[in-house]
């Protein structure tokens, strides 16, 4: 369920299933302008870190008048004649900026170091849209939240719950395990997409984004570090790897096409579950399926996840589900998203499915040979549906908010229409050999 904060962005309520992680930061930065290079076209002597961005001397007034769009930019000199002052003039918002450059082998501003200027402007960019927009949240975010209900504390208490045999630091009375130890944080530049284990919010820009403990992996802004208390387990850090990632940062990092845990749980499924009455539908019990969790993030593709230790296939349907609905971006992406509502909006079933092809396109390779493999298994569910009851509407309407969560970051606090996400999935399970050929 989703509430609208006084500043316009929604926050949510915790779910039994985990923490939700919060995407109105990643939205901010998709939408943020793109540099442009303004390239000087005479012909002057450069600095040997500088290329067709730099103009020379300029004028404040010149550079202002060569700077048409937002995101774009030059560099010039500016400052007396004896010492000249590498300078950055740059339009954001309809307004241009000036600022000194510095470089000592890379261009850096504070901690943040970029191999050009290009990369500088990008990373500015993404930091002044989200200030300018989300200003007020930005000082609010990590105070919004208690630790206790923080992804990280609910992994730590997971981990403290499976480990509890076989550790001795246990306080007898309260029967609660010791943790009294600090975190080593260290500024880090995250590769793809990451989100703050406290706060739940992305972790913005395209390096020194927050950080990061070099003990167990917590990641975090640097102000929401700042409010964890010295609970660090260097054990967690073999277990941060498989929900709650992003996708294709995980299939990147295991050389596989797709997430091991989807392969497992479909096969599963299909061995056993094909006939069950209301697969996917009728949840399982939450204590299963936290075991199957810890066992899946403990082990891996070795995990066994068969009859003999999980004989309700619906904790192995539940845990498939949840994988994808912990998922920080969306296995169908907000950038993907509504186009999928328009394609369902065509009049025949033939521009549906090539508006839907198109649509697709545009995923990540990730998500789109996840959601091949997905649909894929769902119309074998579909073709039981005499038996399990779970015909492809039925199916859709179970995976439409895992799958395709509402685009919106200004949602209202009644239940969204979820009509047209639910057709996109169904139009997806009944044609999914036409549309992923």
């Amino acid at each position: 369920m989703e509430v609208v904060t006084p500043n316009g962005f929604a926050k949510t309520q915790e779910s039994p299933l985990g923490p939700v992680w919060k995407p109105d930061l990643y939205k901010l930065q998709q939408e943020a302008p793109h540099p442009c290079l303004v390239a000087c076209t005479k012909c002057i002597d450069r600095p040997g870190h500088y290329g067709d961005e730099f103009h020379g001397r300029l004028s404040h007034q010149l550079a202002s008048e060569l700077l048409t769009e937002d995101g774009c930019f030059l560099v010039r000199y500016s400052g007396p004649e004896h010492s000249p002052i590498c300078t950055l003039s740059l339009r954001f918002r309809n307004k241009v900026k000036h600022y000194r450059l510095y470089y000592d082998g890379q261009h850096y501003v504070l901690e943040k170091r970029f191999d050009c200027v290009s990369d500088l402007v990008a990373d500015g960019l993404v930091t002044m849209h989200i200030e300018a927009e989300a200003g007020s949240y930005i000082q609010l975010m990590c105070d919004v939240r208690a630790y206790e209900r923080s992804p990280a504390y609910m992994t730590l208490s997971r981990f403290k719950r499976r480990t509890k045999p076989l550790l001795k630091d246990v306080d007898e009375e309260n029967e609660v395990i010791l943790y009294d130890k600090p975190h080593k944080f260290k500024v880090h530049n995250f590769k793809g997409l990451n989100w703050c284990e406290f706060c739940s919010n992305f972790l913005w820009g395209f390096t020194a984004q927050g950080v990061k403990c070099e003990d167990c992996s917590f990641s975090a802004h640097v102000k929401c570090s700042e409010k964890l208390p010295p609970d660090c387990c260097p054990e967690l850090k073999s277990v941060r790897s498989v929900f709650g990632v992003d996708l294709t940062a995980f299939v990147r990092s295991r050389r596989t096409t797709r997430p091991f845990l989807v392969d497992k749980c479909v096969q599963e499924i299909e061995a056993r579950g094909l006939h069950v009455e209301g697969i996917y539908r009728i949840s399982g019990f939450a204590d299963e399926m936290d075991s199957l969790r810890m066992a899946l993030e403990r082990d891996g593709e070795n995990a066994d996840i068969s009859a003999s230790v999980y004989d309700n296939i619906n904790v192995v349907a539940g845990i498939l589900k949840q994988y994808f609905r912990l998922l920080p971006i969306p296995l169908l992406t907000y950038e993907v998203h509504p186009f999928l509502i328009k394609a369902v909006q065509m009049h025949t079933l033939k521009e549906q499915i090539r508006a839907t092809k198109e649509a697709l396109s545009s995923l990540p390779p990730a998500h789109f040979n996840t959601l091949k493999f997905l649909m894929a298994h769902l119309a074998k569910v579909d073709e039981h549906q005499a038996v399990n009851k779970m015909s492809s509407f039925n199916l859709s309407t179970v995976f439409a908010p895992t799958l395709m969560p509402p685009c919106t970051s200004k949602i209202s606090a009644s239940i969204p229409d979820m009509s047209g996400e639910i057709n996109a999935i169904n139009l997806l399970i009944l044609y999914n050999k036409s549309i992923f050929e």
